[in-house]
């Protein structure tokens, strides 16, 4: 697995509607080599500054198309493939502030040929300038 290729750090950006920040998102990588159907990754959990996002406010783009995480759930049509990067959004009120955040990024995905799920795990420091 590759874990630590998880968080595309240099990707990291507040996001806005409407002229206001509406949250943040950031580049993500699905860590096992095959790639996967959607409906296979059951979380993407991510934590910033030690605090946990809610599953609610988390948001999955892949080629212009974008699921919450219970939709992902459905989604037997698409995939992510291995190597390729996501936009993960999360809504957070007045998005991220400028400087350094610790954000961490937990994938649990089913995997036909293992008797687990396993979720891996991705920690950076990221940077937002001014």
């Amino acid at each position: 697995m590759f874990d630590q290729h998880m968080i595309c750090e240099d990707t990291v950006a507040n996001v806005a509607e409407n002229g206001a920040a509406i949250g943040f998102s950031f580049g993500a990588r699905l860590p096992y080599y095959r790639g996967l159907g959607l409906s296979m990754i059951e979380d993407v959990a991510v934590t910033l500054d030690g605090e946990a996002i809610p599953r609610e406010a988390v948001r999955l783009t892949l080629r212009g198309r974008t699921w919450t995480l219970d939709e992902m759930e459905n989604e037997h049509g698409d995939r992510w493939n291995f190597g390729e990067v996501a936009t993960v959004t999360v809504l957070k009120d007045g998005g991220l502030s400028a400087g350094e955040h610790r954000l961490e990024l937990a994938e649990r995905m089913r995997i036909s040929y293992l008797p687990f799920v396993p979720t891996t795990r991705c920690v950076k420091t990221i940077s937002l300038a001014a």
